[in-house]
């Protein structure tokens, strides 16, 4: 069987979770998988060796400016012409099907060309009834339109639906060794000066801060790092607890360690303030809607860790596919959610 797989690259999660799934399809050996990655400037990507000779698309992506989703700036600087063409020229008859995780092209070339395709992340929860997180109708029209897909395969953080299964997480490095004192901080999404400034109120704290414009270098208490996909599993697994944007995968990975939870949902992204309002409502985490020094001063005085014990996913999706997905999604998501422990406070 031969698969094409879509990779969203405009977030680091999209990116982290499709190198947990090449991991296990490389084990696999009736499962031929090819890579297609779009929505970052090829020159901006790192660590891809897992996706081998992979096919690169400028794509489509969502602009942010001053920490928020800009509308104006995504409809004006995103090129459709370009993304038009580069749905209509992928040839897909080579492929058995195609898994987008939440990856325009390859979903629109899917859908014009007959080729099943599955949408696998968290994006898919949303397209629909999902326990706890809710959207309104355009939303989800949008999200829909974005990657469409023949059968969803969504994530969540418990059992809120039968199209949902479990994170698929990255093994990163874990060990015991954890300094209460240490945080790290992953807002690649606002202003570095800014996030630099309000860390400068803690100085009885350690912070590992990692951004996409940053620069190696140490300012006392706080340590700065470029994005590494060696670097930061190192500095999350001592770390104690984690502040950082709204998204799923970075979420999803700190219950999974125990981690105590600080979330900022990036404005204008209603998929990350759902996010936050449902790990708030579950006692999952802590939100703030804006960065404040007296918010992070209550999180880090007061914040409890929570672990949830997920089962390994990855090899589950890896052969579900090589059964040729006949599966029906309600029992994989079934089987993954038993699995499941049940979320517990971590001393």
């Amino acid at each position: 069987m031969r698969i094409l797989i879509g990779v969203q690259g405009t977030g680091n999660g999209h990116l982290s979770r499709c190198h947990a799934l090449a991991a296990a399809l490389k084990n696999e050996p009736s499962i031929q998988a090819d890579y297609l990655i779009s929505g970052r400037a090829q020159d901006k990507l790192f660590d891809m060796e897992a996706f081998g000779d992979y096919q690169w698309r400028k794509g489509l992506s969502f602009q942010v400016r001053d920490g928020k989703v800009s509308i104006i700036d995504t409809i004006s600087q995103n090129p459709w012409l370009q993304f038009w063409d580069d749905v209509r020229s992928l040839d897909l008859s080579q492929y058995d099907l195609v898994v987008t995780d939440f990856e325009p092209v390859t979903a629109w070339a899917a859908r014009r060309q007959g080729v099943r395709c599955i949408g696998m992340g968290r994006q898919y929860a949303f397209f629909k009834d999902l326990q706890g997180v809710a959207i309104n109708p355009l939303q989800r029209a949008m999200l829909k339109q974005f990657a469409p897909c023949d059968t969803t395969l969504g994530m969540h953080w418990e059992a809120g639906g039968e199209h949902v299964i479990p994170p698929l997480i990255h093994g990163g490095i874990s060990g015991d060794m954890v300094d209460s004192n240490q945080i790290l901080v992953y807002l690649p999404f606002e202003d570095l000066h800014e996030v630099h400034t309000l860390l400068k109120n803690f100085p009885e704290y350690e912070f590992h801060v990692f951004h996409p414009n940053a620069e190696i270098k140490s300012e006392g208490h706080i340590h700065f790092h470029p994005p590494s996909r060696s670097e930061f599993p190192k500095r999350f697994a001592s770390s104690s607890g984690v502040l950082t944007n709204a998204g799923f995968e970075t979420s999803s990975e700190a219950l999974s360690q125990g981690k105590r939870l600080l979330v900022k949902p990036l404005h204008g992204q209603f998929e990350q303030l759902a996010n936050a309002n449902c790990l708030m409502d579950r006692n999952l985490a802590t939100s703030m809607p804006e960065l404040s020094v007296s918010a992070i001063e209550d999180w880090l005085e007061e914040s409890q860790p929570i672990r949830i014990d997920w089962p390994d996913v990855a090899p589950a999706i890896t052969q579900w596919l090589a059964s040729g997905a006949q599966l029906p999604v309600t029992e994989l998501s079934r089987q993954l959610w038993q699995q499941t422990q049940f979320v517990q406070a971590v001393a």
